[in-house]
């Protein structure tokens, strides 16, 4: 049985209990920000579109052994997870310069790294995710550095993952964003992989098919995620 007050609503999911204590269901709207919420909207099947990558992505990645919070779909739209005690530290995985790193290093947005950046970020909306590194975690105690060392463990190996399978599908791991949790001691990746937490472009044409289409107001932007679903599964909608 799930309640049907949410423990917990955020921007772009809402968090329902079930009777197991150690589950709950997450909820994916259709709700948009931007710009630290700033910039706000609807995306048309967002939410169908991010439950059913997330789906897919968590699936891929515990077959190749990178331990999720995922059990299951339950819906188009929801998903049953295991409760996870949040980490308040955001992992940032960059492989090309994009966004907020290209502005930061002065390189021009699409050059290729060297080699994959990990950024560490405190989760905290009132602060706006403030980028942090290893001694801001262990002063503020936001996790152990056991814990951090296995989530960037974690984070490489998933960049390898999916980079290696989107390569096949003509789209390039520009960047992504990951969370983790703890559940009965145990490090797991956990919040969604979508376009609403990564940078898709093609690789062909350059196309963005993610959320800087909101950012930017380009366009199109059911129709990037449409597109994003379409490649990884073959379903158009």
């Amino acid at each position: 049985m799930i309640t049907q007050k949410p423990m917990y609503e955020g921007k772009a999911k809402q968090v329902f209990a079930t009777e197991n204590p150690d589950e709950l269901m997450v909820y994916f709207k259709d709700d948009a920000t931007a710009f630290n919420g700033e910039k706000r909207g609807t995306i048309d099947n967002k939410g169908v579109f991010n439950n059913k990558i997330s789906t897919f992505f968590f699936n891929l990645l515990g077959k190749e052994g990178i331990p999720h919070h995922f059990i299951k779909m339950l819906s188009e739209r929801e998903m049953l997870v295991k409760k996870l005690a949040i980490l308040p530290v955001e992992v940032v995985v960059r492989n090309i310069a994009a966004g907020s790193l290209a502005k930061r290093i002065g390189w021009e947005e699409g050059r290729k790294l060297p080699t994959a950046i990990i950024e560490l970020y405190y989760k905290d909306d009132e602060l706006g995710d403030p980028l942090i590194n290893d001694y801001h975690i262990q002063a503020l105690g936001l996790a152990t550095p056991a814990q951090v060392e296995t989530m960037e463990k974690y984070a490489l190996r998933i960049n390898e993952i999916l980079a290696a399978f989107l390569k096949d599908k003509k789209v390039e791991l520009i960047d992504f964003k990951l969370e983790f949790g703890v559940h009965k001691g145990e490090v797991l990746l956990g919040d969604e992989i979508s376009p609403d937490t990564c940078r898709f472009w093609d690789s062909e044409t350059g196309q963005k098919l993610d959320k800087d289409r909101f950012r930017r107001d380009l366009g199109n932007v059911e129709e990037a995620y449409r597109e994003v679903l379409k490649r990884l599964t073959g379903e158009k909608s």
